[in-house]
């Protein structure tokens, strides 16, 4: 059976990229998934990331007081814009420009089947705004490190540096045969709320320091990554010597964010 999206993607000549990630959701069931556990209300103000032509913004439109539709492929956009004109809508902003590369308008809610491909530097991008809630969509695998803990195979750099800045909680899966094309993998669709925080400057450093070697201990993998610390090797290695703390002799993976806060405020002194 062709879906609707199918239909309007025939008719105006589109092809799918899988390189631009381009992996339209077009089960019905999911679509109304995701807007039910966004809790849309009249007065919110929704930024949708790839908004694609249409399939969630139009829905989400209906619900919200506004929706901001950021869409990157131009000849995409025309389509979007063609399908809300047969709506009706016009609470509807489309920007069509690179999500990482502008300002976002003021909103306060998120929902969005992001771009996979961006998935990392996007979502730490939304967390520097202020708002309420994000219902987004991820690669299953993404989602599993987002909230992992220390010492499991899934830990990362991603679960340390969300871990202040954000709570998040898988809502439900979505398998390959929920989008055109067919992805390989399965997506996860999470709830993200932003939490306060006062994490020291150099905290990304450290953490991407880190995890550079996540099996070493803590003071050689800080050494061997000194040059995203901006120090030299031998003077790193000199100011470590006399540091005295058991953090530092322990393995990467199994320091938890906490520890590996402690690990940055003694390297803030050293550095």
């Amino acid at each position: 059976m062709i879906t609707n999206t199918q239909k309007i993607l025939e008719e105006n000549n589109i092809i799918l990229s899988k390189r631009k990630s381009q992996h339209y959701l077009i089960d019905n069931n999911k679509i109304q998934q995701i807007i039910d556990y966004s809790n849309i209300k009249s007065s919110d103000v929704i930024l949708e990331i790839g908004a694609g032509i249409g399939t969630m913004t139009i829905p989400l439109a209906k619900k919200a007081k506004k929706v901001i539709a950021i869409e990157s492929d131009k000849k995409i956009v025309e389509i979007l814009e063609e399908e809300i004109k047969k709506e009706s809508l016009t609470n509807i902003e489309i920007i069509n420009e690179d999500a990482l590369k502008i300002d976002f308008p003021p909103f306060n809610k998120i929902v969005s089947n992001l771009p996979y491909q961006i998935s990392s530097p996007i979502t730490f991008k939304i967390l520097k705004y202020d708002f309420e809630e994000a219902i987004l969509m991820y690669q299953e695998e993404f989602a599993n490190r987002m909230n992992a803990l220390a010492k499991s195979r899934n830990y990362s750099r991603l679960s340390a540096g969300l871990y202040f800045r954000c709570t998040t909680k898988q809502l439900f899966k979505v398998s390959p045969n929920s989008f055109i094309p067919k992805p390989k993998v399965n997506s996860m669709v999470i709830s993200l709320i932003p939490k306060k925080h006062d994490l020291p400057e150099i905290y990304d450093d450290i953490i991407r320091a880190l995890f550079q070697h996540k099996n070493k201990k803590v003071k050689k993998a800080l050494i061997q990554s000194c040059h995203e610390l901006n120090t030299d090797k031998k003077v790193l290695k000199e100011k470590l010597s006399k540091v005295n703390n058991h953090l530092f002799d322990e393995k990467v993976f199994m320091v938890s964010p906490e520890e590996i806060l402690e690990i940055t405020l003694i390297m803030e002194n050293l550095l």
